[in-house]
């Protein structure tokens, strides 16, 4: 049996934090790139095939910050599963933006701190993880319904309503995807749209419990509130 591997925790915290700027710079790239790609038919081939390239610069961008993180983490194959969000964004980068989980979860192991900034930063990254994600999910669903037979989803603008419904959960289902992968992306946003919900309510209702408790705590010590 081999020997476990030592990792290197600091480097490894040090490179992510390094990288994360850049990272969802370049995830912004990717998204106008593949948007370039789905959207701009009548432009110039030259433009389409540039795009192209530098979708494929920036995925192999995120493979090799997974690369690295993977042989810093000294984990081997388990960090494949123990880091699964990451192999999901890999895999599938216009997901990228789900990585704002980890945010949510770091400011959650900090319930003794009850700072509006912390809570507030998890609302503000979930209203931009719910913008991203839905202009991607948007583009996808169009690229696989714009030409199927009997698709309600003829035009980006059909997609982009269909996606604003799907996100909130209200489904009027005056557009609605037919084919396979326009479904499945439909599932897939319907769980990251209760998920998303979920952060939002969920952190700023800890944050007023925390203020409540806090605020009843002094008055029964005889201080007065902190405004």
């Amino acid at each position: 049996m081999d020997a476990p591997v030592p990792g290197h925790p600091n480097r490894l915290r040090r490179w992510e934090q390094r990288m994360e700027a850049p990272l969802f710079a370049a995830s912004l790239l990717f998204l106008l790139c593949y948007a370039v790609h789905v959207l701009a038919r009548g432009i110039d081939p030259l433009w389409r095939d540039i795009a192209l390239i530098l979708t494929l610069v920036t995925w192999l961008a995120f493979a090799v910050d997974y690369a690295v993180r993977l042989v810093l983490s000294g984990q081997r194959l388990r960090f494949v599963t123990s880091h699964w969000l990451d192999t999901v964004v890999l895999a599938l980068p216009l997901l990228r933006p789900l990585r704002m989980v980890k945010v949510y979860s770091a400011v959650q192991e900090r319930r003794d701190e009850p700072r509006l900034s912390l809570h507030a930063r998890v609302m503000t990254y979930a209203g931009l993880t719910s913008a991203l994600l839905g202009f991607a999910g948007a583009l996808t669903v169009y690229k696989f319904e714009r030409t199927a037979p009997g698709a309600t989803i003829r035009t980006f603008g059909d997609a982009a309503w269909w996606t604003c419904e799907t996100l909130t959960t209200v489904g009027y289902g005056d557009v609605a995807p037919v084919t396979f992968w326009g479904r499945a992306i439909a599932a897939g946003l319907m769980g990251c749209g209760l998920a998303l919900l979920g952060a939002v309510t969920g952190s700023f209702s800890s944050w007023l419990l925390q203020v409540f408790t806090r605020e009843d705590e002094e008055e029964e010590t005889g201080r007065p509130p902190k405004s």
